[in-house]
């Protein structure tokens, strides 16, 4: 499991600024509120994570939207891979 310190810095760059937005309809903002969530659910991606450490974390937003988050972290920040509402087998997970 990985432990997020505060303060948290976040890199969003060209390529995925939008992303999350377009695809999924999910903020920059909100994508970020998950990892305030005291209640949020970290755990490494053992399928994904080739070429650099990647995590998933399960958290809910200011309102109560909850979310799947992929991220990594680079150079000290997060960076936000993709960021979707959860289904129906991860919401047991968080509960």
């Amino acid at each position: 499991m990985i432990v997020i310190k505060e303060p948290i810095e976040f890199q969003w760059d060209k390529g995925n600024i939008d992303k999350n937005q377009k695809k999924h309809e999910v903020s920059e903002k909100e994508a970020e509120e998950v990892f305030f969530d005291k209640n949020k659910i970290i755990y490494k991606d053992k399928f994904h994570s080739k070429t650099e450490d990647r995590y998933i974390l399960i958290g809910k937003t200011n309102k109560k939207r909850l979310l799947y988050t992929v991220f990594t972290k680079r150079n000290g920040k997060l960076r936000i891979i993709s960021s979707r509402d959860i289904n129906r087998k991860e919401v047991k997970i968080y509960a």
